[in-house]
């Protein structure tokens, strides 16, 4: 939503000209309303010269639009041209948005680069974007459809209430509806851990909340968690089948060992607290092999990469993890690449070879 109202309003200045006309017109008459409209026209696209050094084509397109409406307002005389003016605009904004939203070239976008040159789009960005302009397009051609009937057949009353206010209470209502179901789709995070953002050397250099770090892939923020692989004195390699419930791969084989720090937490703490959550363990040594970023389509992670030798009986705990045994090393290299790993796992397991 705030992409979206961001754009809206780098499209004012192109649209501004018009919203003036019909102020105007309704405040002096059409003659005076159209000199008002056109002299604020002009002088808004001196200042956007002065300041770019080159005319806005969208601001000229609609100057041109408004010096056309206006002449032919004036020409005719005609009360049903008058009653049918709000249609005709809405019926331009509306050919623009269809051809933004049903054509290769969007041309809205297009013209708000000018206005939002600090501002990036990612695909999933626009995309939400394209979304709210369909809602519009087709609440504009309802609107218009409206306007249309009751210029013909009801009262100037209520022409007047549905081409003026009703089409703002209706734009305002479905930004309205767009910003609570948003809201109601995002996670609450009020009670959310809070967990430590770092440079790549690993130096904590803030704190974020963890839907932040993982519900943010236009703007991934850098944070530690720890890995520790558990290996037995045969060198064989205890590995934890991740529960379907699991939204990031369900149902594959991973590190025996995974978690994230809590902001405050010491990392050797923080690794301890998930070997006993995970799989049960605390009386173990563990070693610290490396440290790598990881990063996924939706999150970044500095990872702490540990090994130690398993004491004791290993209990898994069934909320985390639906099982979880020792794999042999040829074990593992003949099911590589097979879908049966994590991904991040596979990486590990080479970077085990070299180093363990």
């Amino acid at each position: 939503m705030r992409i979206n109202r961001k754009i809206l309003l780098g499209l004012l200045p192109g649209l501004l000209p018009l919203f003036v006309f019909v102020v105007a017109d309704e405040l002096w008459g059409t003659l005076i309303g159209l000199y008002v409209a056109i002299g604020f026209g002009f002088a808004e696209l001196a200042f956007t010269y002065i300041k770019d050094r080159k005319f806005e084509k969208f601001i000229l397109l609609d100057l041109g639009l408004l010096i056309l409406l206006g002449s032919v307002s004036v020409l005719l005389k005609d009360e049903i041209f008058f009653k049918l003016k709000p249609a005709l605009i809405e019926l331009i904004f509306a050919a623009i948005l269809g051809l933004s939203l049903y054509s290769p070239r969007n041309i809205i976008l297009e013209m708000s680069k000018r206005f939002l040159k600090d501002m990036p789009l990612n695909p999933e960005a626009e995309k939400k974007f394209n979304r709210t302009l369909k809602g519009i397009f087709f609440l504009t051609i309802l609107h218009i459809g409206l306007v249309v009937y009751s210029s013909y057949y009801m009262s100037k009353e209520a022409w007047a209430f549905i081409s003026g206010i009703l089409f703002y209470l209706v734009i305002g209502g479905y930004f309205g509806i767009d910003l609570i179901l948003a809201r109601l789709k995002k996670p609450s995070f009020e009670n959310e851990e809070m967990l430590p953002v770092v440079d790549e050397l690993g130096n904590v250099i803030g704190r974020a909340k963890r839907g932040d770090c993982h519900f943010n892939p236009s703007e991934k923020i850098l944070h530690p968690v720890v890995h520790m692989h558990v290996l037995n004195p045969r060198g064989d390699i205890y590995l934890q089948h991740r529960a379907l419930t699991k939204k990031v791969q369900p149902g594959k084989w991973d590190t025996a060992v995974g978690g994230h720090i809590s902001y405050g937490e010491d990392l050797e703490l923080s690794l301890r607290r998930e070997a006993r959550e995970e799989i049960g363990i605390s009386d173990f040594v563990p070693r610290l092999v490396t440290k790598y970023i990881w990063e996924t389509d939706v999150e970044k992670e500095l990872v702490f990469m540990f090994v130690c030798q398993a004491n004791g009986n290993l209990n898994v705990n069934p909320e985390e993890i639906s099982e979880g045994r020792f794999w042999t090393r040829k074990e593992i290299r003949q099911n590589l690449g097979k879908g049966v790993f994590t991904s991040n796992f596979e990486k590990e397991f080479e970077m085990l070879g070299n180093l363990v």
